[in-house]
């Protein structure tokens, strides 16, 4: 386990707690996060990445019992594509409740992923709320490959940077996003 495991994780607590901004490493790429469940914090995330609030945000959970919270309906072939995902999927489910309405997308679908990767599952897990996912980039620039990427604005932008994992090689590949609907229908909005 890193040196800094421990520390980071009480540490991105205490700023998520009072509704400030994280970066930290995820099941795919470095990310921005914060407490799902705060629309002054959920906006402060699209206004450090000068995103649109049109774009939905993904919502990162530790476990399906967490997921089970955050959409009002989860259909079984979720449960199925959640045991035999090998690689990060964020799914995209009809209807979200208990975060933020600015995780909604306009027809009130969430993104939501759970994570199995240690440092985020665990922060999430000891947080007890669902935490948003997204790049550390500003709205249509690349993703940083690497901690050493990530521009020195968006570092000093935020209220705490993650020790765990900076000088990991890193998966620097976004999540696979499918869309399930009610009537069973799948769709792949990215691969």
């Amino acid at each position: 386990m890193d040196e800094y495991f421990n520390d980071d994780l009480k540490s991105c607590i205490e700023v998520l707690r009072k509704g400030g901004l994280i970066i930290y490493p995820t099941d795919t790429v470095w990310g921005i996060g914060c407490d799902a469940t705060n629309s002054d914090a959920v906006k402060k995330v699209y206004a450090l990445k000068q995103r649109e609030d049109s774009k939905a945000l993904i919502t990162l959970v530790d476990s399906v019992a967490a997921l089970e919270r955050v959409v009002t309906d989860v259909p079984e072939v979720a449960y199925q594509l959640i045991d035999v995902a090998v690689d990060p999927m964020t799914v995209v489910y009809d209807r979200g409740v208990g975060v933020a309405p600015e995780l909604l997308a306009s027809d009130g679908s969430i993104g939501v992923r759970v994570t199995s990767e240690p440092f985020s599952q665990e922060l999430c897990r000891r947080f007890r709320r669902p935490i948003v996912s997204t790049s550390i980039n500003i709205s249509g620039e690349p993703s940083p490959k690497c901690f050493g990427d990530i521009s020195p604005e968006l570092l000093e932008a935020v209220d705490y940077v993650c020790r765990t994992k900076r000088d990991e090689p890193w998966a620097t590949k976004p999540s696979t996003v499918i869309k399930l609907s009610d009537g069973g229908l799948i769709k792949i909005l990215r691969k």
